[in-house]
């Protein structure tokens, strides 16, 4: 009977820690931030680079702003990590992706986009941040 229950803590234990390893990851204040210089501030970006290797496709025009797809990939040396900003949303923080030593700096999603605005990324390597943005206009609203 004790083998049985120790198999079920145990079980428990293991399906649980990822939960709270991702709880860890997540920057709660970051997301949350209504406005741009606060999410930033969140993340502790600094003084932000203007940057041309960071490379970003999205429409020059979204249709529906409730399905805008995002390209991103990082041609910076030792890219640790790619936020990705919407100013004019209700949040935001839309995203930010943390690479492990050798992960490809690349990232394909599908963001919301509450009216015209300008995706701004900011890519953090060397502790250093370095930026660039891409204006994309929407036709339709896609945050409510």
């Amino acid at each position: 009977m004790r083998r049985r229950e120790f198999l079920l803590g145990f079980a428990a234990f293991v399906a649980l820690l990822p939960t709270k390893v991702l709880a860890a990851l997540w920057n709660k204040a970051a997301f949350e931030s209504v406005q741009l210089k606060d999410a930033s501030k969140y993340l502790n970006v600094d003084a932000e680079i203007p940057s041309a290797d960071i490379q970003i496709v999205a429409p020059d025009r979204a249709e529906n702003g409730a399905i805008v797809q995002v390209e991103v990939k990082s041609n910076i040396a030792n890219t640790e990590a790619i936020a990705i900003f919407v100013d004019k949303n209700p949040t935001p923080l839309i995203a930010n992706f943390v690479f492990s030593n050798g992960a490809e700096p690349f990232v394909v999603t599908r963001i919301k986009m509450a009216e015209t605005s300008d995706v701004k990324i900011v890519v953090k390597a060397d502790g250093r941040y370095f930026t660039n943005s891409k204006n994309v206009e929407v036709l339709e609203n896609g945050c409510g």
